[in-house]
């Protein structure tokens, strides 16, 4: 199968590849992106795999050739520094996504394929305690009922809107399961016909699950679940299945110790994974895509890149190392790549 890897990262745009990693390709001198830029988000459309959105230091940018070149999209997100976006799974047309540091931290959505953009409420406040400046980190759009529609910020909260983005409630508070307003990542498991559908919420150190669609949250501190690792990075579903899961952890930013776990019961309980060689840091970003459930990779803070061809189960190092990963995707094609002009004296 053919396919192209997207590895975004902060200091080096996006880097790609069209041959399985064994050679990595800079963006073009004249890209919307920067080659040296930040690229802190990426999705690719789930029906058309040459489209591919991503979240950078400019603005929310769009590739129509597989990454291979991007262009601004304009409106109201230009010049926002774009930390998430997420896709609508039942209508690829509607996407948000959340801006944060150094831009004000703000939900934004379309309706006609990232074209044009609307400003969504709440309002978030310009600065925060752990941070400094509020950052959006995670959307999730409900595979079940797209009118429901999740965020959540570092140093802002979890937010959820019922009626696809017009108003939300937020939901965590120290009175409640949900204690922490650093919020990492949410994923939803939609219902099947013997599962309810399963809600996650990952804050800096804590792992959330609901099975009553946020009626009531089943939470454990991350150090006491990960033997000591509290820094609960990001979470998945594996394309395709019903139950399974990959999590994200490690003993701080950067970090020293990291593991990637899997779960096979809607993250109620976790099992750590093989890794062939030992991270340089805690792991931060998961990209993977349906047309292959079993290509997963897993980049680190400080740039290494990791690839699992089963599923997640057991992990190998590619030869490359980046610079700050921040997100990594791959999308069933081709795409025409060319390398830079080399200057030669």
């Amino acid at each position: 199968m053919d396919f192209t890897i997207m590895v975004a990262t902060a200091g080096q745009g996006i880097l790609r590849s069209n041959d399985d990693g064994k050679t990595w390709h800079r963006l073009g001198l004249k890209e919307a992106i920067e080659f040296d830029g930040v690229v802190r988000a990426l999705a690719v459309d789930p029906r058309r795999p040459q489209r591919v959105y991503a979240g950078a230091d400019c603005g929310l940018c769009i590739s129509d050739d597989g990454g291979a070149h991007w262009r601004r999209a304009e409106g109201a997100i230009s010049g926002m520094t774009v930390w998430s976006i997420a896709i609508d799974p039942n209508d690829p047309d509607v996407i948000y996504a959340g801006t944060g540091a150094p831009s004000r931290s703000a939900l934004f959505k379309s309706t006609d394929r990232g074209e044009t953009w609307s400003r969504l409420p709440p309002e978030m406040p310009e600065f925060c305690q752990g941070v400094n400046r509020p950052r959006m980190l995670t959307i999730c759009v409900d595979p079940d009922d797209s009118r429901q529609v999740w965020f959540g910020v570092e140093e802002g909260g979890v937010w959820r809107s019922r009626d696809a983005g017009e108003t939300f409630e937020r939901l965590d508070d120290p009175r409640k399961p949900i204690r922490s307003s650093d919020i990492h990542s949410i994923a939803i498991l939609p219902a099947t016909a013997t599962l309810p559908k399963t809600t996650i919420v990952l804050t800096v150190n804590a792992v959330y699950v609901s099975d009553d669609d946020g009626e009531t949250w089943d939470g454990q501190l991350s150090k006491q679940r990960f033997d000591g690792l509290y820094y609960t990075r990001t979470v998945m579903p594996i394309p395709g299945s019903e139950r399974e899961l990959l999590l994200a952890i490690g003993d701080g930013t950067p970090g020293f110790k990291t593991r990637l776990c899997r779960s096979t019961d809607r993250g109620h309980t976790w099992t750590e994974t093989e890794l062939e060689t030992a991270p340089n840091s805690t792991f931060w970003a998961l990209g993977s895509h349906p047309a292959d459930p079993a290509l997963v990779y897993a980049g680190t803070k400080y740039g290494d890149l990791f690839r699992s061809r089963d599923g997640g189960r057991t992990w190998k190092k590619e030869w490359r190392e980046f610079s700050e990963i921040t997100a990594v995707a791959w999308t069933p094609m081709r795409a025409p790549l060319v390398a830079h002009a080399q200057s030669i004296d």
